[in-house]
């Protein structure tokens, strides 16, 4: 699981010309939104019985910001003794996830390191059409699929909706109803196990309805999965891979 601190860092946009052909970006890292997404993390893995808690950084070259961010999160660790906690070097941390993936656990970054590795942990998985996320405020959430619109395909019936429906899934758990996201989770690994349930990203040709079908009806059978019928779609269109 990636979290992502989301409201600072080099996407602040705080940006300004020196001179002619000299351009400043400005990092910003507070100790404020750094504790906020540590604390998130852990009662995240606490939550969900999650064992390990690692933080990506450059600490190693940006001594003050990165390292406000680990010593926020060192602070937070303490707090958690069940949860085991580790520090990794961005760029070690992506050449691990390629290697040895299964090492991790909770991924707890900044937003710039976040947005890079979450694409690559997207990947791991089979890609962005797999991949749920939400955006978590004080006061609001919005739940959304990670991948763009897509427009390539759109009204085609072709994008693959398991994305959306993950996080739908994760929506039902932020408010409580954890029983309905297992069984909604369930239900898409289920579908998404055969190879009749998979859209043409995953190298399958069921449509963006058959999915959504395949996944109600194991829902209404009580777990017991039915096939999806692979066959064009009525909207036509050839094989494309959203972006």
């Amino acid at each position: 699981m990636v979290v992502r601190e989301n409201t600072e860092d080099l996407y602040s946009g705080i940006e300004h010309q020196i001179s002619p052909g000299v351009v400043e970006s400005v990092k910003v890292i507070t100790a404020r939104a750094s504790t906020r997404i540590a604390e998130f993390a852990f009662r995240h893995a606490a939550r969900h019985g999650r064992r390990k808690v690692t933080a990506i950084h450059k600490a190693n070259i940006m001594k003050l910001s990165d390292g406000l961010f680990l010593s926020c999160a060192r602070r937070v660790a303490k707090r958690y003794p069940a949860i085991a906690y580790d520090e990794m070097i961005v760029d070690n941390a992506c050449m691990q996830l390629v290697l040895k993936p299964q090492q991790f656990d909770v991924l707890l970054l900044e937003n710039l390191y976040g947005d890079i590795v979450s694409d690559l942990c997207a990947g791991l998985v089979g890609g962005l059409g797999l991949t749920p996320a939400a955006n978590l405020g004080e006061r609001c959430a919005i739940f959304e699929a990670v991948h763009g619109t897509a427009p390539d395909i759109a009204g085609k019936n072709l994008a693959n909706p398991l994305a959306v429906i993950l996080s739908g899934a994760m929506l039902l758990d932020h408010i409580g109803e954890r029983d309905a996201a297992v069984r909604l989770n369930e239900a898409v690994h289920a579908v998404a196990r055969g190879r009749s349930g998979r859209t043409r990203d995953l190298g399958g040709n069921a449509t963006t309805d058959q999915v959504t079908d395949a996944i109600i009806a194991h829902l209404t059978s009580g777990g017991r999965s039915r096939s999806v019928e692979a066959r064009p779609s009525a909207t036509g269109g050839g094989a494309r891979r959203r972006s």
